[in-house]
């Protein structure tokens, strides 16, 4: 009688779990459909992709240093949060930022979003040894397809890939690999928010003041506010908690996999937004990406269903 309470309470607490990984993993997925467009923004205003970079950090360490300071304080220094933030905080950033300054916002939507997951399936099949079940397969074909529909008419009719194509896969491998060693290294949503945060802050800003091209100005005060509350609170602080949150409760695959929602609305919302065109190739794009990301994710439900019964 014991042993079957503890099975129905081990179910519900189960149940309850992936209720709560899939609405953060959406939460997450929404507010980095929102990034792609506000990090678009950036690059076509008169900022530089260094300056929104400087934004981003600058302002997410002055919301959460006296948090950390005062109330959860933790030893940043470690080597795991060092390495995590020098991988999905400064690497990423400045790929990332980049691609932003030289590629479209419905390319980044494909490329950015569907590199991820296929990275991050890729990754923990090669750290954990895991087999990647038939349904990742199918998934992931569907996403690369999606991403060569829509790299085939560049070289077909066009120049070609520009560097920001480059440098966005450049920045989802970094994201993915930072997504697997969360999860790897048992980092907590607080710690990884906290020293990405900070710790690319530190590194970053003395090379940006001394070093790097600067374009801010007060008369462009409203890109800087825009950048500040999206970049440095809502996609640093708010998403990466909500990110993190889902990685441990759900795993770095089914994360990815969430992200399926990202490429149709950014990606559309691009078209609009900045008159960019939109192709039978980018819908084919954003629709195989999106399908894939989904197949991937099934799996999760159909374990769950199974354990239930």
């Amino acid at each position: 009688m014991l042993a079957r309470k503890f099975t129905m309470l081990s179910n519900l607490w189960n149940k309850s779990s992936i209720n709560h990984g899939v609405m953060y993993a959406l939460a997450a997925a929404l507010i980095w459909s929102g990034f792609i467009l506000v990090s678009r923004q950036g690059g076509v205003s008169a900022l530089n992709g260094f300056d929104v970079i400087a934004i981003r950090y600058a302002t997410c360490s002055a919301l959460l240093l006296p948090i950390w300071w005062f109330k959860f304080r933790f030893n940043l220094f470690e080597p795991r949060f060092i390495a995590a933030s020098l991988i999905g905080g400064l690497a990423y950033a400045l790929f990332t930022f980049q691609g932003f300054q030289l590629a479209s916002a419905s390319h980044a939507a494909v490329l950015l979003v569907g590199l991820i997951p296929l990275f991050i399936i890729l990754l923990a099949a090669l750290f954990d040894s895991d087999k990647i079940p038939v349904n990742k397969w199918l998934g992931l074909a569907l996403i690369s397809a999606g991403v060569a529909s829509l790299i085939w008419p560049l070289f077909s009719t066009g120049p070609g890939l520009n560097a920001g194509h480059y440098y966005l896969a450049a920045g989802a491998f970094c994201w993915a690999l930072f997504s697997v060693l969360i999860k790897r290294w048992e980092i907590t949503p607080w710690q990884a928010t906290v020293s990405l945060a900070m710790l690319t802050c530190m590194l970053y800003l003395p090379v940006y003041i001394t070093l790097l091209p600067k374009n801010l100005a007060f008369n462009l005060w409203q890109d800087i506010a825009l950048q500040a509350f999206y970049q440095g609170f809502l996609a640093t602080i708010i998403q990466m908690i909500f990110y993190v949150k889902a990685v441990r409760l759900l795993g770095p695959s089914a994360m990815g996999s969430m992200m399926a929602i990202v490429p149709l609305i950014s990606g559309i919302a691009a078209v609009y937004l900045f008159d960019e065109t939109l192709t039978t190739t980018l819908v084919i794009g954003l629709v195989a990406v999106s399908v894939g990301a989904i197949v991937v994710h099934t799996n999760i439900h159909f374990s769950w269903y199974k354990r239930r019964r």
